[in-house]
């Protein structure tokens, strides 16, 4: 079987097999019309499988990732994480010439490999700049396919990072322990992140966002939307304001669902007049925050952040200002042992008799520790398989850590090598938890445990 490297190009013209524009991160792109859809926690994936002569074909946009410095090495690592490592590689890659589009660094590679015994096709091409790394995964079976991946490929637009998720620059003044107070990032854009005891308040000029930290009465869930809106509304906004009037509550249910409501009210602590809008993607991960937006009108938000529209798209400009609750980390700040957690089981039962027939568990826990001189420690330790014969595991690692540009470097890693991660504080209320993101997009979310 032939190889082909399908290269991506950036085109403003629809392509006319493909149906409406969606967007999913940093891409705009036309999906395949009647293939079936799939989101993944990484990934979304269109599938079509037609039985008269036994051929399909999968294609699998990924969400951007940190790149690694450029697109070559980005293409070498997700050749290994996103094909490699799930197929059966009979030859390739094939590596296409670097192209350059509005900014961006495109490579694709084509290989071969086997799925259930059967030869596929696998096609991988990579987008990278401004800090970011976007792949598209194709795998088919039948040469007839090619097109319907070249035109997918043909539709995909990039967009600008957010700042918030970019660069910019940040302060943090000294402070107690367990207090996030004085944490400070000053946006490129003009916006400007403070830390208050309850949200992180961002403000560029008359426009105020607060991000509310989590709450557990305000993020209750309700299997009906507009009532749990109703609820984060009554406990997060209407006792700080009066005269509350105009008040509309337009949720949007869909797979990652809008809470939007807004009112014009006068402000208990100023006395001033102001238009106020509550904000949350549900993102299916589960990790969003509600916002409050607060302008001197409805036009004001509008300019600012667009008009409401009774879709589930298009929603990225409001939704990523939760973002900006984003702080850089110090050395001094990071002093102390940090710590992660997880842990998922599953029950077994027998379909004639509904007898108990076992559980399997696995639980995983990682332990940071940051020492003065650049010193770290870091201990990961793990237990899975059927509850009572379970397998442990655990690796420790020693060595330096550096900070730079949101970044965080730990040396003697895994075979002795250097790691880099994504880095920044997230404020909550009463302190603060570390994010660290590697190069595979595993997310570390921890808490401090010691000072």
């Amino acid at each position: 079987m032939k190889i082909t490297v399908v290269f991506m190009v950036f085109l403003a013209y629809a392509i006319p097999c493909m149906a409406q524009k969606e967007s999913y991160g940093l891409v705009s792109y036309a999906a395949p019309r009647s293939w079936k859809k799939e989101n993944g926690n990484s990934c979304v994936t269109y599938s079509q499988v037609n039985p008269a002569n036994k051929s399909w074909c999968m294609i699998s946009l990924y969400k951007s990732t940190a790149s690694r410095g450029s697109v070559e090495a980005d293409l070498e690592s997700d050749w290994e994480l996103l094909v490699a490592k799930d197929n059966a590689i009979t030859a390739g890659p094939q590596r296409g010439d670097i192209q350059e589009r509005n900014g961006w660094k495109v490579q694709a590679a084509g290989g071969k490999a086997t799925f259930n015994g059967a030869e596929m096709m696998v096609l991988l091409t990579v987008i990278s700049g401004q800090n970011n790394c976007v792949s598209i995964v194709a795998r088919t079976n039948h040469a007839g396919y090619l097109q319907a991946i070249e035109d997918f490929n043909a539709s995909i637009e990039m967009k600008l990072p957010d700042p918030a998720t970019n660069t910019q620059t940040s302060s943090v003044a000294a402070q107690p322990a367990g207090n996030n107070a004085g944490l400070q990032t000053t946006w490129d854009d003009g916006w400007v992140s403070n830390t208050r005891e309850n949200w992180t308040e961002v403000k560029n000029g008359n426009v105020k966002v607060l991000v509310h930290y989590p709450n557990a009465r305000a993020d209750a869930y309700n299997s009906v939307l507009k009532d749990g809106l109703a609820n984060a509304w009554n406990i997060l906004i209407a006792p700080r304001y009066n005269n509350i009037r105009n008040l509309e509550m337009k949720p949007i249910q869909s797979f990652e669902s809008i809470a939007f409501c807004e009112a014009d009210a006068t402000d208990k602590e100023t006395g001033k007049p102001v238009h106020i809008v509550l904000f949350k993607k549900h993102y299916s991960n589960g990790n969003g925050r509600y916002l409050e937006f607060i302008t001197g009108s409805k036009q004001d938000y509008e300019n600012s952040f667009g008009a409401y529209h009774n879709d589930e798209f298009n929603w990225d400009k409001p939704a990523n200002m939760q973002f900006r609750n984003k702080f850089a980390v110090t050395a001094k700040e990071l002093a102390g042992k940090w710590s992660a957690s997880d842990y998922a089981s599953l029950s077994y039962y027998y379909v004639n008799s509904g007898g108990f027939a076992g559980a399997t568990a696995t639980s995983i826990a990682h332990e940071f520790t940051f020492l003065n001189g650049g010193n770290y420690q870091s201990d990961h330790a793990g237990a899975s398989g059927v509850v009572g014969n379970q397998k442990f595991s655990r690796q420790v690692y020693k060595g330096k850590f550096t900070l730079y540009d949101w970044n965080m470097e730990l040396t003697n890693r895994f075979k002795g090598e250097t790691e880099k991660f994504m880095s920044f504080f997230e404020a909550i209320k009463g302190g603060r938890i570390l994010i660290l993101t590697d190069k595979h997009n595993t997310v570390y979310t921890l808490v401090r445990t010691r000072k």
